[in-house]
Parts: C-alpha cells; sequence; structure tokens
C-alpha cells in the first residue's frame, strides 16, 4: 500500500512540473520575441603560397536563404555552388566547374613521412 502512495504521490508531483506554455522555436515561432533570421555573410581565402583558394557567401531572410561556395579543386578547376531554400521547399543547388583538369605529366618523388624516436 505504501508503494502506490509513493507511486501515486510522484505521478502527482511530475504532472504539476509540466510546463504548461512550451515555447515554440523556428521560423515563425508563436513566442513575441522571436523574430525571423535575417542575416548576410560571407568570406574568401586566396592564399597563392599553399594554393588554397575557397570562399562562400550567404544571404538569409526569414524562411528564404541564398547563397554560393566555391574551392579550387586539386586538378586546377575552380567549383562553384550556388543554392537556395525556399521555406520549406528544400536545399536546391547548381554546381559549376570552371577551367580544365590538369594532371603534371611526371609524379612527384616519394618523400617518406618522418620518423620521430
Amino acid at each position: 500500500m505504501a508503494f502506490k502512495v509513493i507511486a501515486l504521490t510522484a505521478l502527482v508531483a511530475v504532472a504539476f512540473a509540466r510546463p504548461q506554455n512550451t515555447p515554440s522555436y523556428g521560423y515563425g515561432a508563436s513566442t513575441p520575441s522571436s523574430a525571423p533570421a535575417k542575416y548576410d555573410f560571407n568570406y574568401a581565402v586566396n592564399d597563392q603560397p599553399s594554393g588554397k583558394n575557397y570562399g562562400h557567401q550567404e544571404a538569409r531572410d526569414g524562411p528564404n536563404t541564398q547563397g554560393s561556395y566555391f574551392v579550387l579543386l586539386p586538378d586546377g578547376r575552380l567549383q562553384r555552388v550556388t543554392y537556395t531554400v525556399n521555406g520549406d521547399s528544400g536545399y536546391v543547388a547548381e554546381v559549376v566547374y570552371e577551367g580544365e583538369a590538369q594532371y603534371p605529366s611526371t609524379q612527384r618523388p616519394y618523400t617518406p613521412a618522418p620518423h620521430y624516436a
């Protein structure tokens, strides 16, 4: 009988501890303090000694996002991806390659990894 009283007391405590107004998250949330997301950013890296060349830009206004990014591939081509996201319609991307793939005619000599003692 004591176990039933403890179990019932625990169940009542859990029911009273449950929040009455669960917050809504994401775009269009019902809480007045949430505003639709709005931002714009971009960055680029072009480091000639290392051969690194890449960047990204994106803008969002509420449920709509548009952006693009690029990267210089090891074969010398530039890969560009342009994308949009309009609400719940999903991610739509277009991928374009610029330039011709270049493969060296001579192989680089093998250099073994350093050995540390």
